[in-house]
């Protein structure tokens, strides 16, 4: 027996009726919904055509597909300040060039890196060389040979053993009356490669364009370590050792972005440098709301990010845009903003991302 107040009491019977007159089966069309299209690579004659044909297909290839779109909307925005964030071991990868090409051609204007992708890309700029891993060298053999491995690619020891004297070099030649902020010294590390190096090299590209170097965990890595020798060096001696302020880092980074009209971000992985480039926009805000100070606030209108971290582990690397609108980070969708999330690994989409959108930009 039904219950009085039961609400299916009040509901219209479907007995008797066929399939279609329960639904009302739209064509898609009158929703205003975007038809997709078979990925026809016959029709296809450039990396650009390759991924705008992605743009109508479907998961990681649609993603990648309107990245470039945005990509490409953001390079020529000329009022955007874009961030290019760095982690994981890109330079070791050998995606260096790639981020010199992005410099070179004027698509960013300021980089937040973890201190081992410079480190690595200082290896590769003074040219020396990684190695691909042999599955049949076990760990230790690599220690005693002194290879250090990065999952399938390995890195000389005696390379790092060579930069130290790079770094003990720029060092020596800096004021340690003036505290220096990472961003100073990986710009004198570029003028170093300028001077002394014929190859190409991120923080080489980096010095010839004046765009800042930002690393925010700079003692988390080997230029870091080999910063720490140089103090203790220093101290052995009895003389004075320059000394390093992360928070001229912060404030540098963030005058140039109250300075900008709008501001876009380009993430590679995730990690500090991601999350130290966003935290921007609470600073601002927290800096007008607890100090009175008149500033203005500040949204990434643009993101991309290359990183198949997922968002389910709840750290920084996999959090989605939309949840950076919520901490004030990102303008919502509403308000114009434009993002593209690539859950792939950035060996395989940042090369093909940053070449198609050469490609358009070339067809202008």
């Amino acid at each position: 027996m039904s219950h009085p107040h039961d609400e299916s009491l009040n509901r219209p019977s479907t007995e008797g009726k066929t399939f279609h007159e329960l639904r009302e089966l739209h064509d898609g069309v009158s929703d205003g919904l975007e038809a997709l299209e078979p990925l026809d690579l016959r029709s296809l004659g450039s990396t650009d055509a390759l991924l705008r044909a992605m743009s109508k297909t479907a998961f990681a290839g649609r993603s990648l597909g309107e990245a470039a779109d945005i990509l490409h909307a953001m390079v020529e925005d000329e009022d955007c300040y874009v961030v290019c964030t760095l982690s994981g071991a890109m330079t070791v990868a050998k995606m260096g060039l790639v981020l010199c090409d992005m410099i070179d051609d004027g698509w960013i204007d300021a980089i937040v890196s973890t201190g081992a992708l410079m480190a690595h890309g200082l290896v590769e700029a003074t040219g020396r060389s990684h190695f691909k891993y042999d599955p049949s060298m076990d760990d230790q053999e690599l220690y005693e040979k002194g290879y250090d491995r990065v999952y399938d690619t390995l890195e000389l020891e005696q390379s790092l053993d060579d930069i130290e004297r790079v770094v003990f070099e720029v060092l020596r030649g800096m004021d340690p009356a003036v505290p220096y902020s990472s961003a100073e010294f990986h710009r004198q590390l570029g003028e170093w490669l300028i001077k002394n190096s014929e190859g190409r090299g991120v923080l080489k590209s980096a010095a010839e364009k004046n765009i800042p170097v930002y690393v925010p965990a700079f003692t988390d890595s080997e230029i870091g370590l080999d910063v720490a020798l140089t103090m203790r060096r220093c101290k052995d001696e009895g003389r004075p050792a320059p000394v390093y302020d992360a928070f001229e880092d912060l404030e540098d980074y963030t005058e140039r972005v109250m300075q900008a009209k709008s501001v876009g971000i380009f993430t590679v992985g995730g990690g500090v440098p991601r999350n130290w480039a966003q935290q921007v926009s609470p600073y601002l805000e927290i800096m007008r709301v607890r100090l009175q100070k008149d500033v203005p606030l500040k949204r990434f209108q643009y993101g991309i990010r290359l990183c198949p971290e997922p968002a389910h582990w709840g750290g920084l690397s996999g959090c989605t845009y939309s949840e950076g609108v919520s901490w004030g980070k990102f303008a919502s969708k509403a308000d114009g903003g434009r993002y593209a999330e690539v859950l792939a690994d950035a060996t395989v989409t940042w090369p093909i991302l940053v070449k198609a959108v050469q490609e358009r930009l070339a067809a202008r």
